[in-house]
């Protein structure tokens, strides 16, 4: 029976990783959880961990036009009338090595109706005193450019408290307002004086939100975090550069059953339905790479 995952650990450090979407299953610092864990078997509850390409979120009726031709994704997200979160979040990643603190998974894109060539991405984690740092790679294998984007998709933990409680510090100055119906893009606001305002540290209360970010404020070394914390004394950030120049935050509200577990952070690289606006695509050519890398950290 193939191995379906693989535990790394570093110091306090503990991370599982499942060949289904490439995805973070768990990480630990000290025996607590820093993500919203699943389980070993079966689907993959609400994209927790999975590393989302070739395009992160939506693109609206899974239609897009790249170079004069048209592509049909299929719409994996009914209700919304949509393609949500690309082509490899139900995939069986391979193993392409590991060691005791690092594993790296990849898997094969093909060129399709869907999309109009073939990519090569592997995803390396690997924990060490700083956390848990995640890289993809990906490379077009075919020979058409391809549009390209990318994100993660964990859900942080900062503690034992509700995430009411939670103090968060988002430090971006814009987000995208989308339909209430569809989630799909209908402009930009600035944060100033607006509930999504968290440049300064403050608890999240019942704000609800499923919105992309940017305008990213970022430190002299070109990083930036989301920082979680917890009024135990435990939190968590996520810490990204200037590779991604968005982010999506989603506080897991639902109607009904586990409501609120953490809070969404994914980075990336375009926004909501970037393959029809155009906004930050990457332009991927026959034989180029491109790489993306996060870091997940305990706070105490």
């Amino acid at each position: 029976m193939p191995v379906t995952e693989h535990s790394i650990a570093f110091g306090p450090y503990s991370a599982i990783i499942t060949t289904r979407g490439g995805a973070l299953r768990e990480l630990r610092y000290e025996g607590r959880d820093l993500v919203v864990s699943f389980g070993a078997e079966g689907p993959i509850p609400d994209y927790r961990g999975v590393i989302c390409a070739p395009w992160p979120n939506r693109v609206a009726d899974g239609r897009y036009s790249y170079a004069g031709n048209t592509f049909q994704a299929d719409i994996n997200e009914p209700e919304r009338g949509a393609a949500l979160h690309g082509l490899v979040t139900e995939t069986e990643w391979e193993l392409r090595g590991k060691s005791g603190q690092a594993v790296t998974l990849g898997c094969t894109v093909e060129a399709s109706e869907a999309y109009p060539s073939g990519l090569e991405l592997t995803v390396t984690y690997s924990l060490s005193d700083d956390g848990l740092r995640s890289e993809v790679q990906t490379v077009n294998s075919g020979t058409e450019a391809a549009p390209y984007g990318l994100c993660p998709h964990p859900y942080l933990v900062a503690g034992p408290s509700p995430l009411d409680d939670w103090t968060l510090e988002l430090p971006a100055e814009e987000f995208m307002t989308v339909s209430a119906d569809r989630l799909l893009p209908e402009g930009m606001q600035g944060v100033e004086g607006h509930e999504f305002d968290f440049r300064a540290p403050r608890r999240l209360g019942s704000v609800r939100i499923d919105h992309a970010f940017t305008g990213i404020i970022r430190g002299n070394d070109g990083l930036a975090a989301v920082r979680l914390l917890d009024p135990a004394g435990t939190g968590v950030e996520l810490q990204w550069d200037a590779t991604w120049p968005w982010v999506q935050v989603h506080t897991a509200d639902k109607p009904t059953g586990t409501d609120r577990l953490g809070l969404a952070v994914e980075p990336m690289t375009c926004p909501p339905d970037a393959f029809n606006s155009g906004t930050d695509v990457i332009h991927l050519h026959a034989g180029e790479s491109h790489k993306a890398a996060w870091t997940i950290r305990a706070l105490n």
